[in-house]
């Protein structure tokens, strides 16, 4: 693990950034910056402004810089196509401008969400053809990093989890918040396959890949392959929930009019490069949850 160095990380005040501090904090030091300044560890910053990236950037002087920030929400960035593309594709174009300008390493987060969904799992070297415009701006800046950048880690996330009640905005929050306003069914998509990406081993995959100064492309998921109905009944079964709460399988068409944006039957990414290497820390994603729940949830149903 990296330790002993300066880090930037743009577009800390996520769930993803969370998990960061946590990790990266304890060995180096930081600065975290976000348009949204939800903690006292986040300075402002909106790093869609090149020149004030650039110069928050400088001033800071660090070893490394981290471009974890992104619009996330499919629907958003279907109907907000020119913000989508400024804020996940121009602004990646800027982080790269001045990593090589500083001749510093770059991270940037990618998705399993850039690929359609047609084959069942997907390798670090599949072909990506991405189904909207969140995938899509997603995708270009992954393309971008990768083309004109040297020293470049590109990872891959898949279901994210992490960050718990004030952070997630993903499945497991929407879950949580259902039982905790009393639901007793809950309606779980069974067409949907993926791969959970639990926010504090991503990051110390991370810090593992950096320290040996292994670049390139990396899917970085969980181990274990699943589905969303799969991860509900787990969740469930941590909970202590399985015989007070119905679960009712449905397609994704239940949800069409709250979730129109395309979404790939499977998001399931396979580590071949994290394997092959031998630098695999990611964990089964049933772990995962449960520490989760464990560390992020402790009494928030009561």
């Amino acid at each position: 693990m990296i330790k002993g160095k300066k880090i930037y990380i743009a577009g800390a005040g996520g769930m993803l950034g969370e998990a960061f501090f946590k990790v990266f904090s304890r060995n180096n030091i930081l600065k975290c910056t976000d348009k949204d300044k939800n903690e006292k560890w986040i300075d402002y910053l909106d790093f869609r402004d090149p020149h004030i990236y650039y110069e928050d950037v400088k001033n800071f002087n660090p070893d490394f810089l981290f471009h974890l920030g992104a619009l996330t929400s499919l629907e958003y960035c279907e109907n907000n196509k020119e913000d989508a593309y400024i804020t996940n594709t121009i602004s990646v174009e800027t982080a790269v401008h001045i990593s090589n300008k500083l001749k510093i390493p770059l991270l940037y987060i990618s998705t399993a969400g850039i690929f359609d969904g047609k084959k069942e799992q997907y390798d670090d070297w599949d072909e990506a053809y991405p189904l909207g415009h969140y995938a899509r701006s997603k995708y270009m800046g992954e393309k971008y990093v990768s083309t004109h950048k040297t020293e470049h880690l590109v990872c891959r996330a898949g279901w994210m989890m992490g960050g718990g009640p004030r952070k997630d905005k993903k499945f497991i929050q929407k879950i949580m918040h259902q039982l905790k306003n009393g639901k007793k069914e809950l309606f779980i998509v069974n067409d949907k396959l993926g791969t959970p990406t639990y926010t504090h081993d991503f990051a110390l995959n991370v810090s593992k890949l950096l320290d040996m100064k292994l670049w390139g492309i990396y899917n970085m998921v969980c181990k274990g392959v699943t589905g969303r109905l799969e991860v509900a009944n787990e969740l469930l079964r941590i909970l202590n929930l399985e015989n007070q709460v119905k679960i009712t399988p449905v397609s994704s068409e239940y949800f069409s009019n709250e979730y129109f944006a395309d979404r790939p039957a499977s998001e399931r990414l396979l580590t071949k490069k994290l394997d092959y290497r031998n630098i695999n820390i990611m964990r089964d994603w049933k772990i995962c949850l449960k520490e989760y729940i464990d560390d992020y949830y402790k009494d928030y149903l009561t």
